[in-house]
């Protein structure tokens, strides 16, 4: 079914099957989504159990979330690059450690951000 010729609620539907799929595969198929995943999962369990404001429960929150959501991008660039190519290139390199960048960022912030709330 092409998405051009869908409209409305059909379309909405539509994309969000593809991206339930997306997440879906992610968890069956990747070890380090799954891992981001269930830890992020904890992070908003135990937030929710802390004496903190409504602004620090979002910060801390929307840190997981931004776990999640850098690991799918990070996988979409590496499943692109792998079928792009399994030749060692170095712009494959770039693109896959520059992804792999941005996950790491995003866990320092996620620390610095549980630690600075917490303490």
């Amino acid at each position: 079914m092409s998405i051009e010729k869908l409209t409305g609620t059909k379309r909405l539907v539509f994309s969000i099957k593809n991206s339930w799929a997306g997440v879906t595969d992610a968890f069956k198929t990747e070890d380090a989504f799954r891992h981001i995943f269930i830890f992020s999962t904890i992070l908003v369990l135990i937030s929710l159990t802390l004496s903190i404001s409504k602004t620090q429960h979002i910060l801390l929150i929307l840190c997981s979330f931004l776990l999640i959501v850098i690991e799918l991008l990070n996988t979409a660039i590496e499943t692109v690059v792998d079928r792009i190519s399994y030749e060692i290139h170095p712009l494959s390199k770039r693109a896959k450690d520059m992804a792999g960048a941005a996950q790491l960022i995003a866990i320092v912030a996620t620390l610095l951000t549980w630690l600075i709330i917490i303490f």
